[in-house]
């Protein structure tokens, strides 16, 4: 049973986006940032995590019976469904009140390069592999629209989310010192290999399907 859904963020969204970046940046955008990016920002791309309240129940460690692969048959509908096209929706109706945004994640699109610019899931939904589905929906969307090749910024002390990165072929490339205006922290810029490898295709093919094994038919994502 569908217990989270993954969608193109709308405007409509904006404030649930803002309260879950609040719990967790210290320096979360205003929301006047969100508007101009979905309004203007043609290069810009955002989805969020919705979780559907009346069905509620606890997330598999590992979803049901496998098959040939190791997979099961809801992991494969995961995986199909992350490869159809993705559309920007800009407007439509407020959000249901059996619903409610717990994570969201965005980038930029920039010649030839996708930008992973916040990703972001409620702390008490953390470590079921919610960031991950957002992380990996937006590299499909990288390949869909022909970016040759993804980077993003971490903090140093951020080690959590870069074993994540690093679990998708990302590797460091430098350093911007000072970059995080609360704490004058590091970053380090990191990048992946050519999204149109087939090192990459195969590394993020395996990873989808172990996380379609973890969540089972909780997640849907959504054109």
């Amino acid at each position: 049973m569908t217990r989270f859904v993954v969608r193109p963020m709308r405007l409509e969204d904006i404030d649930a986006v803002s309260e879950v970046e609040r719990e967790c940046f210290s320096t979360p955008w205003p929301t006047s940032a969100y508007r101009r990016e979905l309004r203007d920002n043609r290069m810009g791309r955002y989805i969020v995590l919705v979780e559907l309240l009346n069905n509620q129940h606890p997330v598999p460690a590992m979803a049901g019976e496998s098959g040939s692969d190791g997979s099961s048959p809801g992991v494969l509908r995961a995986v199909e469904q992350l490869f159809r096209p993705f559309t920007r929706a800009a407007t439509a109706p407020a959000l249901p009140a059996n619903e409610r945004i717990v994570g969201f994640a965005g980038m930029w699109l920039m010649l030839d390069e996708a930008h992973v610019t916040t990703i972001g899931v409620k702390r008490e939904l953390r470590g079921l592999g919610l960031g991950e589905v957002l992380f990996a929906t937006l590299l499909d969307i990288a390949t869909q629209v022909g970016a040759a090749r993804s980077t993003l910024e971490v903090r140093v002390t951020n080690s959590s989310a870069q074993a994540l990165y690093r679990k998708y072929g990302f590797h460091e490339e430098g350093v911007r010192r000072r970059y995080y205006s609360d704490n004058n922290e590091d970053a380090l810029i990191m990048w992946s290999e050519r999204l149109s490898s087939p090192e990459f295709r195969e590394r993020y093919r395996r990873l989808r399907v172990e996380l379609g094994n973890r969540l089972g038919d909780t997640v849907e994502i959504q054109t």
